[in-house]
């Protein structure tokens, strides 16, 4: 019998073995071909030592990887027929490499044989490309199936592809997608292929209608307001598209479970449900439930509470007996509340760290369910160690004075959510990605807490040129705001500006070549010392303005000059709580008029305005780009020496009081401020976020001989943007209106101000690379120019929508369009509303 004999003998004892095989893994020959015979009884096995193994048929992988991966190797003792061969063919299959494989003797001598594997490689991916995909899904897919040059191309590879690429459709609301693949060889590339996904999206699929059967407790418009990302198709439906998702509405099948059971029915369940075609493009949903009973609230009972009272715990709690039975108002009230008064964080904020609370139900009898409370409350917990990670810019100590949570103290819950948000209110930071790692050490009752930052833009330039006034404006400006002045003279901290410190540097220039100039600078520390929360900012600012555009030692020019000077002092107030702050700030400025006419009372001379300003405000809001939750309320008083009861009574006072540049040589006035606003979160996931606010100011005079200040008044209407008229107004917007033309009868601005916003936001994208927002809003306000006239219900209302982007580079950039419902009488500009587009920059449209 020959050596080719024996082999044979072999795959047909092993015949099952390689039926296997060639189900799995395609057709394989397992072959050995000798130049020598071997007289042997075919039911001997012989054994063989490999002499040499070579391998033929691959141009791209490495032939002793190949070698290896089968098993085999020089040396190796083989029976001949046996499992050796077979093994050393399925390892190779598993490669998923080849296309066809083989492996034959290529000389046997003596009881030593030489073995050739020979191999198909699989074709290799060159290119591959889409048919009817508009370019930006194809992009998307191009992330998802991530294909690449020289990738392998197997039936696995091009099956998982296709599945890719219709769940994308799917995903999107094309049901019906249809997906094909067709492969060719590349002619410039030497066993490569290309491949061609061809997209039949069809039409998409949208969500006609859906049924509800079995409820009978609550109503279907109800449950199809819990289904969140489940909708019928309604024109209504801005902010939800009617596309049908599995895995959404399997989500949603849970929430309407969840609406049941706050609703006491504890064994509500969905019987079935199911999906149909009911019109082209159309599907309906049909779910039916049974409700079961409905439960309440017997006994509470409480067990291992040694550290608060079974009274006060049920203070906390809040559940009566007779109360409907909801698992989500339980879970809410034990563990779970939005402004933590539950039980967890009654313990946990005293430093109860290893705190657990089990609610068992203990007895189900009729329609009355009682539960006892298990408690354990454990040790109290320590802090030992604090620690940040992921801050590649910021320096330690700028967090660290930021963090509530000491080394020493105990465990506090609500000093790391306070922490959390000191952090995010630094912008620093992704507000999105801020992490607490509580590290706890049982063994000793301390834990480690970990505080994880990611890093964001936070500096801004300003460059930009806009057309205002008839005039093309160019501005350049540049904000750090997260500075560090110690290393301003260290080279090696220039990359590209000294940061770390947590300091606020700006600088900003502004033109339109002759008409006006304007420069200013800034400079902030927000611990002054470093070892308290007080602040220091000085700001000095110069200011050029020229009505003729003339030179300006021109003697006919018509200039105004405008230089100052101001210092602020800031302090984290403990009382009434931490949240309020207290900012004094000390404002000089010196208006030089020649010839400057149509803005004041008077066109020469010159006017000192040295003013100090108090303001007390308390800001709780969770997050500063968008915030979800919280206030802001501000009161403050800004005011000049009385000067005129100064004067000398010898002085002719009359006649001082009818000289205008006499009279406002050193400018006196009071002025009072008062805003506030609140946010509040619209549904659960806190994106739908419902900003109201409220403000109103005053300027008044100490002498009604004097009369009110010219400066410092009050500019109703617009954008809220200043332009370039810096003469100490105070632009407030009011959307739907012309600029500055509410209650500013004569073009020189108003005495008092009311104004009312309300806005309904909702997020694109909170991605802190680019915060996108859009807005629908309602405005209402007006300003007066007499006290007597003053009536904080006698408004002009607009109403419209926008939206905002935030970009790190720039800050917060934002386009309006408002409609003004009112006429507004105004004589300087003849402003109506109507519709207005406004462009705004920053988060406060004005100050109020």
């Amino acid at each position: 019998m020959t050596v080719r004999d024996i082999f044979s003998v072999a795959s047909a004892r092993n015949c099952f073995l390689c039926f296997l095989m060639m189900m799995g893994f395609n057709t394989f020959s397992q072959t050995i071909i000798g130049d020598q015979d071997v007289d042997l009884n075919m039911s001997v096995q012989v054994e063989y030592e490999i002499g040499g193994i070579v391998v033929q048929g691959t141009d791209y992988l490495d032939k002793n990887v190949i070698v290896l991966s089968s098993g085999l190797s020089v040396g190796d003792k083989i029976f001949v027929p046996g499992e050796s061969i077979t093994k050393a063919i399925k390892n190779l299959w598993e490669l998923n490499l080849f296309s066809d494989i083989s492996i034959s003797a290529e000389k046997v001598s003596g009881k030593t044989i030489f073995l050739s594997i020979n191999v198909e490689e699989r074709p290799r991916l060159t290119k591959f490309s889409f048919k009817g995909v508009k370019k930006s899904d194809a992009d998307d897919i191009r992330e998802k199936i991530k294909l690449n040059r020289g990738k392998i191309v197997t039936d696995n590879l091009i099956v998982t592809s296709k599945n890719t690429i219709k769940e994308f459709f799917v995903d999107n609301g094309y049901l019906d997608v249809e997906v094909s693949v067709t492969q060719t060889a590349d002619t410039s590339s030497q066993n490569g292929v290309t491949l061609l996904f061809k997209v039949d999206k069809k039409k998409k699929v949208k969500i006609e209608k859906i049924l509800f059967e079995g409820n009978n407790n609550i109503e279907a418009k109800k449950l199809k307001r819990t289904m969140k990302e489940t909708k019928e198709k309604h024109w209504y439906n801005i902010f939800k598209s009617s596309k049908f998702i599995e895995e959404n509405y399997e989500a949603d099948k849970q929430k309407i479970i969840e609406k049941y059971n706050s609703k006491g029915f504890r064994d509500a369940q969905i019987e079935y449900d199911t999906v149909y075609s009911s019109n082209p493009g159309l599907i309906s949903i049909k779910v039916k439930i049974n409700e079961g009973p409905k439960y309440f609230f017997r006994n509470i009972t409480w067990v291992g509470n040694s550290k608060h009272s079974t009274a006060e715990l049920n203070n906390i709690l809040s559940i009566k007996k007779g109360d409907v039975y909801s698992q989500s108002l339980l879970d809410t009230r034990l563990s779970m509340s939005q402004d933590s008064r539950d039980v967890t964080s009654l313990y946990m904020d005293d430093g109860y760290l290893f705190f657990q609370i089990q609610p068992v139900e203990i007895l189900v009898e009729n329609d009355s369910i009682d539960i006892e409370m298990r408690i354990y409350e454990g040790k109290q917990a320590t802090i030992n160690k604090i620690t940040v990670t992921g801050n590649t810019k910021t320096n330690d100590k700028v967090i660290i004075r930021e963090i509530r949570t000491k080394p020493g103290q105990l465990f506090s819950r609500a000093d790391i959510i306070r922490t959390q948000r000191e952090l995010a209110q630094l912008r620093y930071f992704n507000p999105e990605k801020l992490g607490v790692n509580p590290k706890p050490n049982p063994a000793d009752g301390t834990v480690d807490i970990e505080y994880v930052v990611e890093e964001q833009a936070s500096d801004q330039l300003e460059l930009s040129g806009g057309w205002g006034a008839n005039r093309l404006i160019g501005t350049l400006g540049v904000s750090f705001n997260n500075f560090s002045a110690r290393n301003f003279f260290k080279s090696s901290a220039w990359r590209p500006v000294p940061a770390g410190d947590g300091q606020a540097l700006s600088v900003r220039a502004q033109t339109t070549g002759r008409f006006y100039t304007a420069f200013n600078a800034s400079f902030t520390e927000p611990w002054l010392g470093g070892k308290k929360p007080n602040s220091f900012s000085t700001t000095v600012y110069h200011n050029r303005q020229n009505q003729t555009g003339l030179r300006f030692d021109d003697p006919l020019r018509q200039t105004l000059f405008i230089t100052g000077v101001s210092f602020g002092l800031g302090k984290r107030l403990k009382k009434p709580d931490d949240y309020f702050t207290l900012f004094q700030e000390i404002n000089i400025a010196n208006y030089q008029l020649n010839n400057f006419r149509g803005t004041f009372t008077f066109s020469n001379g010159q006017a000192l305005n040295a003013s100090y300003k108090v303001a007390l405000s308390r800001n709780s809001v969770d997050a500063p780009i968008y915030p979800r939750s919280g206030s802001q309320v501000t009161t403050s008083l800004q005011f000049t020496l009385p000067y005129s009861r100064f004067r000398d009574a010898s002085n002719n006072t009359q006649d001082y009081y009818t000289r205008e540049t006499d009279k406002l040589r050193l400018v006196e006035y009071y002025k009072y401020k008062f805003t506030t606003t609140w946010y509040m979160p619209l549904d659960k996931a806190k994106k739908l976020v419902l900003m109201t606010k409220l403000g109103f100011a005053y300027l008044g005079a100490y002498n009604k001989n004097m009369g009110f200040s010219p400066f410092e008044r009050f500019y109703l209407g617009g954008s809220g943007l200043t332009g370039f008229a810096l003469d100490g107004r105070e632009i407030i917007a009011l959307r739907g209106y012309i600029d500055q033309s509410v209650g500013n009868t004569f073009g020189t601005g108003s005495i008092a101000v009311n104004k009312y916003t309300m806005e309904l936001r909702y997020p694109l994208s909170l991605n802190p690379s680019a915060t996108i927002f859009v807005l629908g809003f309602a405005d209402a306000g007006n300003a007066w120019t007499s006290y007597k006239k003053y009536s904080p219900f006698n408004v002009v209302r607009s109403a419209g929508a926008g939206v905002r982007v935030f970009l790190p580079m720039f800050g917060l950039l934002g386009l309006d369009y408002g409609w003004g419902f009112d006429k507004v009488d105004n004589r300087a500009n003849n402003g109506n509303g109507k519709g207005q587009f406004h462009f705004t920059i920053g988060a406060n449209i004005g100050d109020l």
